[in-house]
C-alpha cells in the first residue's frame, strides 16, 4: 500500500525568520492524526508527528510574563509545535475591554516571538470542537486559574473535562495591566515628557491649561537641573581649592619652621651671633684698655717736649748708701717725697683712663 503522504509543519529550527500566519492549509494531514494522552507527549513523538500546542490571548503591551508562559506552552513536550492564537480589537473591545495595541502591532509581536511556531489570527473567544478538529490541536495552554468571560464561569472547563488542558504558571509582578495602572498613576510624568519630545497637546488629549501647567513644570525641572550641575561643579571646584590651600599650607608651615631654626641658630643664646659679638666686645675692650710697661723693657728717654712719665709706684730710686745719718735722713725724705708725688700722678691719670674707655 502506498504510505501516505502529510503536510504538517515541523517545529522551527532556526530564528532567521518570523513565524508564519496560519492559513487554510497550514495543516492539511492526510495521514491520520490520532490523539494524544499527556503521557505520550511526554514520552515523545516521531519527528515528523509533533504535539500540537495551542495558546490564545490578547497579548497587549506584549511583555515578559507572555513570553515566559509563551516558553513554558513550548517546552511542555520534547516534541512540540507551539500556535499562538490572537484575538482581533474587536472580539477584544467586545468582551474585555480597550486595547493600546492594534490588532497588527499584537500579530508581529507575537511573530516575533522566538518560542512561536505560528500565528493564529483573529482568534475565536472560546474553543469549539470544529476549531480544535479543523486546527489539529493536541493540548490546549494557559494559567490553571479560572477565567470567567462571555458568560461562563471558565472558558476553558470543557477543555479541561476532556483531557486537553496543560496548565503554564503566571509570572508574578508583571501583566497588561499593571502597566497600564503605572501609566496612569504617573500620567503628569509621561504627559509632560511627551510634550517635551515634540508631541502636541492635541495628540496627547491634554488640555490647554494642562498643557501651559506641564511645559511650566518642564522649564523648572530644567532649571533644577541647571542648577544640580552648577552646585556639583562647584563642589569640585572648592575640592581643588582646599586641595591647594592644604599643599600651600604644608609648604608654609615647613619653610616657617626652616626659618625659624635657621633665626634660633643665629640668634639664640648659644647663636652665631652671639659668639660673634662676644669676640668683638673681648678685642675692643682688649684694645681699649691701658697696657702696663713690662719689667724687662728698657727705659724711655725723655724729651723736651714731653712730661717725664711719673714713677712707678714699686720703682724704688737707686741710691747710693748714705755715708752718714744725714745722708740717710736726707734719703728717706725724698723716698716719702716722691711717693706723694706718684700717688699725686695716679690721682690725675684715672679719670683720664675712664673718660677714654667710655
Amino acid at each position: 500500500m502506498e504510505e501516505l503522504e502529510h503536510t504538517c509543519p515541523l517545529p522551527r529550527t532556526t530564528l532567521t525568520e518570523p513565524a508564519i500566519f496560519t492559513t487554510e492549509t497550514s495543516c492539511e494531514c492526510q495521514a491520520p492524526h490520532e490523539k494524544l494522552s499527556v503521557e505520550q507527549a511526554r514520552l515523545g513523538t516521531p519527528v515528523d508527528r509533533p504535539v500540537r500546542i495551542y495558546a490564545d490571548g490578547i497579548f497587549d503591551l506584549f511583555h515578559s510574563g507572555h513570553a515566559r508562559a509563551l516558553m513554558q506552552a513550548k517546552n511542555l513536550f520534547p516534541n512540540a509545535y507551539l500556535i499562538v492564537g490572537v484575538c482581533s480589537d474587536d472580539l477584544t473591545h467586545k468582551f474585555k475591554g480597550f486595547t493600546v495595541m492594534t490588532e497588527d502591532e499584537r500579530y508581529e509581536a507575537l511573530r516575533h516571538c522566538r518560542y512561536v511556531d505560528e500565528v493564529l489570527r483573529d482568534a475565536p473567544w472560546t474553543l469549539t470542537q470544529e476549531f480544535l478538529e479543523k486546527h489539529k490541536i493536541d493540548f490546549v495552554a494557559h494559567d490553571d486559574i479560572p477565567y470567567s468571560s462571555a458568560g461562563s464561569e471558565d472558558v476553558y472547563k470543557h477543555i479541561k473535562e476532556a483531557g486537553m488542558f496543560v496548565p503554564t504558571k503566571r509570572t508574578e509582578g508583571i501583566s497588561t495591566s499593571d502597566l497600564i495602572t503605572r501609566i496612569v498613576r504617573d500620567y503628569d510624568v509621561y504627559a509632560r515628557r511627551n510634550l517635551q519630545r515634540g508631541y502636541t497637546a492635541k495628540e496627547l488629549n491634554v488640555s490647554y491649561i494642562n498643557e501651559k501647567k506641564y511645559r511650566l513644570q518642564n522649564q523648572v525641572d530644567r532649571m533644577k537641573e541647571k542648577v544640580r550641575t552648577v552646585e556639583e561643579k562647584s563642589k569640585h571646584f572648592v575640592y581643588k581649592v582646599e586641595e591647594k590651600s592644604h599643599d600651600l599650607i604644608q609648604k608654609w608651615e615647613e619653610k616657617s619652621r626652616e626659618f625659624i631654626g635657621n633665626f634660633l641658630e643665629l640668634f639664640g643664646p648659644d647663636g652665631t651671633w652671639k659668639q660673634m659679638f662676644q669676640e668683638r666686645s673681648g678685642r675692643m675692650i682688649q684694645a681699649l684698655s691701658p697696657r702696663g710697661s713690662p719689667s724687662s723693657s728698657p727705659p724711655r728717654d725723655f724729651s723736651p717736649s714731653r712730661s717725664p712719665s711719673p714713677p712707678s709706684r714699686w720703682a724704688m730710686p737707686r741710691t747710693s748708701p748714705p755715708s752718714s745719718p744725714k745722708g740717710a735722713s736726707a734719703s728717706i725724705s725724698s723716698m716719702s717725697e716722691g711717693d706723694e708725688d706718684e700717688n699725686a700722678s695716679l690721682t690725675l691719670s684715672l679719670p683720664l683712663i675712664g673718660a677714654t674707655q667710655r
